[in-house]
């Protein structure tokens, strides 16, 4: 067994950890939660209501405010001409006075030199111009300035004098400007604001199931109980339905934990006095040296099924990356025909167990050793390397054996799964890969294994950092 501190050539380092599968290093795909969706979806459903809203209410009242302008535009200027007609010219002046006064009407003799502006700005204005034309006669003038001055202005013949009469503009204006600004804010403000509390109103059951479904994948099913008095039935029946899942399944669990622990109990007591009888009563060293080491080899099962039966939660504690895998490659022995590799930065930190990783580390290099010799030197050859990115840490041990079948990669981590005749040379339970990556994910990482471009099967391991305060 060799350590990488005394191997200094760069070609026994182990390969970059950049060459870990997908599944550990491939980025998620952008993802919107259901809240902004569903805020999204309202809003944009409001907002077009909204807006149709607006425009048939100005394509309804269109038409109306142009004949109702019109009509009264020209009921207007008729009542001032006739009033201007019959009125002496003591009363015209006070006439005139009052109109300007009172009505915002403002009568003024209309001269050949003067320049106007003609009232043809927009579809109204245009409308109401033809309108007034129609009933005033095709000599009629509308303007919006005249001489400089703005105003609604409206040129009319008494007795075959001409005359200018000015209105004010609001006569004929639709609502616009800051009145339509106001009341489309309020409107999209009010409808923003709902959209936001139905997508909340939605959304919050389902946060809480998603809470809730995570707890229970962690293993936590006491802390996974959702509400069953909610007033919505739909939600109600499936708070109900997911709690009486967590409790069978919190059952199940520990009927099984319980099970196997019972069963890896009885079978140790017979087992120890098999053992006993076995070295008292057998004769033959070798027969005795064989079952010996069968009972050793039920010893061995036995804990492998107790290891998988521990319990999912786990408390993570700060731990020396470090210190983890030279016990586990000092436990390991020093076989001549095992070379080991490492190649650890310093002071690496992981947030996990201890226990748990070395039993990790353990579980992988007796694999490896079991299954990773070199064809050709029968050297059972293992590199570990790791370095830290972003808040992770990857771990990536490697050997230099035969490698995987691909379509049985998946396959490596079901329970009891043996994997193809190239590594099922030894004998084994199938639940070493298994319980590291139970391991694994309980201390919130991930595990993944890989076939090796330059031969040989990879095993890439995902935690999180640790920072040593």
């Amino acid at each position: 067994m060799i350590d990488e501190s005394k191997v200094p050539s760069m070609e026994t380092e182990p390969a970059p950890l950049e060459t870990a599968p997908a599944p550990l290093d491939m980025r998620r795909p952008r993802e919107v939660s259901l809240f902004w969706r569903t805020f999204f979806l309202l809003s944009l459903l409001l907002l077009g209501c909204i807006v149709a809203w607006l425009q048939t209410f100005r394509a309804l009242e269109f038409e109306p405010r142009t004949l109702q302008s019109a009509q009264q535009l020209a009921s207007l200027v008729n009542l001032s001409r006739a009033a201007l007609v019959h009125s002496d010219s003591i009363a015209r002046v006070s006439l005139v006075k009052t109109l300007a006064d009172e009505e915002k009407v403002r009568i003024a003799p209309r001269e050949p030199t003067d320049r106007y502006r003609l009232y043809d700005t927009d579809a109204l204005s245009r409308a109401v111009s033809a309108q007034l034309g129609a009933r005033l006669g095709p000599d009629t003038v509308v303007a919006r300035e005249v001489n400089g001055a703005a105003g609604l202005w409206i040129g009319f013949s008494i007795d075959g004098d001409p005359y200018w009469l000015q209105a004010d503009p609001s006569r004929v204006e639709l609502v616009t400007g800051k009145t339509w600004v106001i009341w489309l804010g309020t409107a999209v403000v009010l409808s923003l604001m709902g959209a936001a509390l139905i997508a909340r109103l939605i959304n919050r059951p389902l946060q809480k199931l998603s809470f809730a479904a995570s707890r229970v994948r962690e293993g936590d099913f006491n802390s996974s109980k959702l509400n069953e008095a909610v007033a919505t039935s739909e939600i109600r029946q499936v708070n109900i339905g997911f709690n009486r899942m967590a409790q069978r399944l919190s059952k199940i669990e520990q009927d099984r934990a319980l099970m196997l622990a019972g069963i890896s109990h009885d079978l140790r007591t017979p087992l120890a006095r098999l053992r006993l009888e076995t070295e008292m009563s057998v004769s033959d060293p070798e027969a005795r040296e064989h079952m010996s080491a069968d009972i050793e080899q039920v010893n061995a099962i036995i804990d492998k099924f107790l290891d998988y039966a521990r319990p999912d939660h786990i408390e993570k504690q700060l731990v020396s990356l470090n210190e983890v895998v030279e016990a586990a490659v000092f436990a390991l022995g020093s076989p001549p025909d095992v070379v080991i590799k490492t190649s650890l930065p310093s002071d690496t930190w992981v947030m996990g167990d201890a226990v748990e990783l070395n039993r990790v580390f353990s579980n992988l290099l007796q694999n490896a050793v079991r299954y990773g010799r070199n064809a050709v030197t029968g050297v059972a050859e293992i590199d570990i390397g790791a370095k830290t990115k972003d808040q992770w840490v990857l771990v990536k041990l490697r050997d230099h054996g035969p490698g995987v079948n691909p379509d049985m990669l998946a396959q490596l981590t079901q329970p009891f799964f043996r994997g193809d005749a190239s590594r099922s040379s030894a004998t084994g339970t199938g639940l070493g890969l298994a319980i590291v990556e139970r391991a694994i994910a309980r201390m919130g990482g991930r595990f993944a294994l890989a076939n090796s471009s330059s031969g040989g099967l990879s095993a890439h391991i995902k935690l999180p950092v640790g920072h040593k305060g």
